[in-house]
């Protein structure tokens, strides 16, 4: 991977069902990355739409959530799609949670976290879509700490989630 000499650095973040951690690094990335980065989110077997209490997390926390989706991983493997330079899988180790495998291009690494998404209890599921939104910010704030030429070095990415 090269740095793009002009234009932003194209992050996808992958789970399975694209509804809560994807879209929320995907909102917090475009949000805090300014014109360095384009975040974008997919799924290997998406949900169909965001999970409110995302949506919710995010407009409470001041980001606008217009434009956001769920959607198919092919999207990025497309004629057209854009180039993607990191992918980022999110997907956690509870529940036995597979996750997806990107074939195309782009830098790999996991920052894996727990899905918030299938918590039935409405409490406990909204205090879990905090905590994950607290963990992604964190992260993706160390992302947009690291110089340019720290971006092509697998080992610093992977070492903001350990």
């Amino acid at each position: 991977m090269s740095i793009p000499p002009f234009g932003p650095i194209h992050v996808l973040f992958l789970c399975t069902g694209n509804s809560a951690r994807s879209i929320l690094s995907e909102a917090l990335l475009n949000d805090l990355g300014g014109d360095r980065f384009r975040a974008f989110s997919a799924g290997s077997s998406p949900s169909g739409t965001p999970h409110p209490d995302g949506l919710v997390e995010l407009q409470r926390r001041g980001h606008a959530t217009q434009g956001y989706r769920s959607k198919s991983w092919d999207e990025f493997s497309r004629p057209g799609a854009p180039k993607i330079d990191i992918v980022v899988t999110v997907c956690g180790n509870a529940a036995a949670e597979t996750c997806p495998v990107f074939f195309g291009a782009g830098l790999r690494v996991h920052w894996g976290a727990p899905d918030p998404a299938h918590i039935e209890d409405d409490a406990e599921r909204k205090q879990a879509f905090a905590d994950v939104y607290d963990l992604c910010r964190a992260r993706i704030e160390a992302l947009v700490a690291l110089p340019d030429d720290a971006l092509l070095d697998r080992a610093q990415l992977q070492a903001i989630a350990p």
